[in-house]
């Protein structure tokens, strides 16, 4: 008895180890690889798969909330044969604009920003995706609570948790390298790119802020230098009247 109990122990202890090993890879056939990967599935609710839904994450999602003129023109004339009446510069400007403002609402009011993405894709479940991975998770479930009661642009603000955390795995390396064939219908993220400019003055101002204010960390250590210094004063004192009293 005891050898079979130790038999089916060792199976059940390796089936779990196999199961974990395989979770969200292709050869898991109950969870959902897309949805794990990149937080989306084309199926939506109807798909044969598992979407599990994270209960806590760095990372939150904000479905279809950047509505870009280029994408709505692309899907209402998908052959291209209307002429654009938005010029690059334009198209740019008006996503830089969108960026900035969400960012800075965002980390102004929940917390600090590891990175911030947007989804260029034409397909319904990532068409105007933005993707937000806080640099400490206990931000990420306050603010989508608070988001889900706020509006943008006249529209009512859809927020959850997702379950991205490495976009790397979630980008399509294709498109990455122009050479995706299926355009903006990929089921992988195509990342908008905003402006180097605002990249840098976005990105680089937390940089500025514990330049221009000195942090409790620089506070701490130069007090512990203050200490030392002072410390180190009355020891040579110390020194030098023990020195008198000896000789």
């Amino acid at each position: 008895f005891q050898h079979y109990y130790i038999t089916n122990n060792l199976r059940d202890r390796n089936m779990a180890e196999y199961l974990a090993s395989i979770f969200g890879t292709e050869k898991d056939k109950v969870n959902c690889t897309f949805y794990f990967k990149i937080g989306a599935c084309r199926h939506g609710e109807t798909c044969t798969r598992i979407h599990n839904k994270p209960t806590f994450s760095q990372t939150i999602v904000l479905l279809s909330m950047y509505k870009s003129p280029a994408a709505t023109a692309a899907v209402l004339d998908p052959a291209g044969l209307g002429v654009s009446q938005y010029s690059d510069t334009e198209l740019q400007s008006h996503f830089d604009t969108f960026f900035e403002d969400v960012f800075v609402e965002v980390e102004d009011k929940y917390g600090e920003i590891d990175e911030m993405n947007v989804c260029d894709n034409l397909g319904d479940h990532l068409m105007g995706n933005v993707y937000i991975k806080f640099v400490k998770e206990s931000s990420a479930k306050p603010c989508v609570e608070a988001l889900n009661n706020r509006w943008y642009n006249g529209a009512p603000i859809k927020a959850e948790l997702s379950p991205v955390t490495d976009f790397r795995e979630a980008c399509c390396r294709q498109y990455e390298m122009g050479e995706c064939t299926r355009a903006g219908f990929c089921n992988f993220m195509h990342l908008k790119p905003i402006s180097k400019d605002l990249r840098r003055k976005l990105y680089g101002r937390k940089m500025k802020e514990m330049r221009r204010s000195p942090s409790v960390m620089s506070d701490a250590s130069s007090s512990a230098e203050k200490k030392k210094k002072k410390k180190k004063k009355k020891h040579k004192a110390n020194h030098k009247l023990s020195g008198r009293l000896y000789m």
